[in-house]
């Protein structure tokens, strides 16, 4: 089947499926759940041999993935998310008469998701994009990461099957293979209506890029890295030095540093710099080389170590040792704050488990870090409460620069949730007011469209004036069921 067919089926199914109750799109995800479930035991060793991680890893995010289905299903059949909103007509209201206004989200069309490398299972073939597509009322075509293709395919027939057990048109998901022109042929297709992707900033940017220029420009969800900084402050770091290094390093290290939520960078008071560098390195001696992805990931781990080695205003802690196979070797390199602040590049993301510990010597510096730092997906804060009684405005200044912060605890370990927010201001992503984790995510891929006026009998049931799903409503300016 070629790209102008299997946008023709999905347009087809969209227009199906957008209408289908709420009830009957959570049994269909449902049915994907299930299904993976069903699989598991085939599954979990060919995502295991195709990504090199380990099976207990793989099993979590397996159970992840079910989950955050489950989670999009119990969503769509309570069905509030659509944000009904009215505003009922007052004829005898003067100047003008006030018409009957009736507002709510409606799903875009056709949605392409490409696959990530890192999460085999949770944001790939039915992960968060894939899943909040379709529970918004969205078809998908999916683009299969080469990095598993196996995996892929597996949980591909799974939501195929689904689609076929739930009587619904084939068409609603495609299981796509290709390399880079598979996927710009995508993204510009005419009848694709947004575009996920978590990935490179390169990768990111040329899909945006394509997007843009489109004849119909279409919205592309991007997220393309983060270095997640950590924040320490004298008092609170100075409490537990050996604590917190551990905490650091074992965020740093999870998953051979593959999470976009690693903690690529860590702010350190000048006055606890050698104790911490010590119990960091201390830490580092127990962490063993872990494998890597695929060999194209370590070789970019290891030429972006190699690129840093040459510059002179770095540190080092802990070194890495020259590329053993795909295996990622901790690294941990030190800077002074003003020479981090000279150079952009030193904010890169370097993916696998690298971090730059910057060191500084006043709040003034502090300030300064915070305004030249750019969009992250998180940034944490180690302070004592009194700490911070007078830094309001630095933290205005990181709240400005990140989709969530927090005040205790690693990035690493993101909650699958209603409150969570997964994205960030440029370039962590493309759009700072979405989110790629928790039920949030499906607003990306809805539309608000409003009724004026218009006869309740073609009204959706949404909107329909006897509420007739039971949803909550925002009614002449009050929540109402």
């Amino acid at each position: 089947m070629n790209l102008d067919q299997i946008f023709e089926s999905a347009q087809e199914a969209f227009l199906f499926y957008k209408n289908l109750p709420g009830k009957e799109k959570a049994a269909f995800l449902r049915k994907i759940a299930e299904g993976l479930e069903a699989v598991k035991h085939e599954l979990i060793p060919v995502a295991c041999g195709e990504s090199n991680l380990p099976e207990g890893r793989i099993t979590g995010e397996l159970g992840r993935t079910c989950g955050q289905i489950r989670l999009f299903a119990n969503l769509v059949e309570e069905g509030s998310w659509v944000e009904a909103t009215i505003d009922h007509a007052d004829p005898n209201r003067a100047p003008a008469p006030k018409p009957d206004i009736r507002r709510f989200l409606t799903p875009l069309g056709p949605v392409v998701v490409f696959g990530a490398s890192n999460f085999p299972l949770a944001f790939s073939t039915a992960g968060g994009d894939t899943i909040s597509a379709l529970a918004a009322g969205c078809p998908v075509i999916y683009k299969a990461h080469p990095a598993h293709p196996e995996t892929s395919r597996l949980v591909g027939q799974v939501i195929q099957k689904a689609v076929i057990d739930s009587a619904l048109p084939l068409g609603l998901f495609t299981h796509v293979e290709g390399g880079i022109q598979t996927g710009q042929d995508l993204a510009k297709h005419p009848k694709a209506k947004a575009v996920a992707f978590t990935g490179s900033h390169s990768g990111g940017m040329a899909l945006f890029a394509l997007a843009s220029q489109r004849p119909e420009p279409i919205p592309v969800f991007a997220e393309m890295g983060s270095v997640n900084p950590i924040f320490t402050f004298e008092r609170k770091l100075g409490k537990d030095i050996a604590g917190y290094a551990k905490a650091f390093i074992g965020s740093l290290t999870l998953g051979a540093g593959q999470f976009c939520t690693n903690p690529g960078l860590i702010f350190v008071p000048k006055s606890l710099q050698k104790e911490f560098a010590e119990a960091v390195k201390n830490e580092l001696e127990d962490i063993a080389a872990a494998p890597m992805l695929h060999e194209g990931i370590a070789d970019a781990y290891y030429a972006a170590i190699q690129y840093l080695q040459g510059r002179e205003e770095l540190e080092w802690v802990k070194i890495s040792a020259a590329k053993d196979l795909i295996k990622a070797h901790p690294t941990l390199a030190k800077i002074k704050a003003k020479d981090w602040l000279k150079d952009a590049k030193f904010q890169e993301e370097v993916f696998g488990s690298f971090a730059l510990m910057v060191v500084y010597e006043s709040e003034d510096e502090l300030l300064e870090i915070a305004k030249k730092l750019h969009g992250q997906l998180t940034i944490t804060i180690w302070a004592e409460e009194e700490e911070l009684n007078n830094k309001l405005y630095l933290i205005n200044l990181l709240e400005e620069k990140c989709g969530r912060m927090l005040y205790k605890g690693v990035p690493t370990g993101v909650e699958v949730g209603f409150a969570m927010q997964h994205g960030g201001p440029y370039p962590a992503t493309t759009d700072s007011r979405s989110t790629s984790v928790g039920v949030y995510a499906i607003k990306r891929f809805a539309r608000p469209i409003a009724f004026q006026d218009m006869p309740d009998i073609l009204l959706p049931d949404a909107l329909s004036e006897k509420n007739p799903l039971g949803i909550w409503r925002m009614v002449d300016g009050e929540f109402k069921k």
